[in-house]
């Protein structure tokens, strides 16, 4: 695991291990949690359009980052609870992504991968 994401594991492990939430999180409820702060994500940005949703961000940059965070928190806690290392599962996706996205079919569309 890269050294940043472990030191940001250990962050939200002793964060949680303080007031013993562990309990409380187990992978359905961290499931949960992001699809709920997720959710909460979006409504910065319902009803708007591609470009308004910038200008959004522009606006309440300390919002949309509070959300994204959120959601990176429980993330990185909901792999440690899993035994998953993030890097390497990341870097594994990415990595099928490049097979299932090659440069040359891919750039410049939004397409899935099985309809490129």
């Amino acid at each position: 695991m890269s050294d940043e994401i472990q030191k940001l594991t250990d962050e939200i492990r002793l964060f949680c291990d303080e007031r013993d939430w562990k309990q409380f999180h187990d992978p359905k409820e961290l499931a949960v949690a992001i699809a709920a702060e997720a959710g909460e994500l979006l409504q910065h940005f319902v009803w708007q359009t591609g470009s308004q949703s910038v200008q959004r961000v522009g606006e309440r940059r300390d919002e949309v980052a509070s959300e994204i965070a959120d959601i990176a928190i429980l993330l990185f806690e909901m792999a440690d609870h899993c035994q998953i290392d993030l890097a390497h599962a990341m870097r594994a996706k990415l990595e099928k992504n490049r097979l299932r996205y090659p440069v040359e079919k891919a750039r410049g569309s939004n397409k899935k991968y099985n309809e490129l």
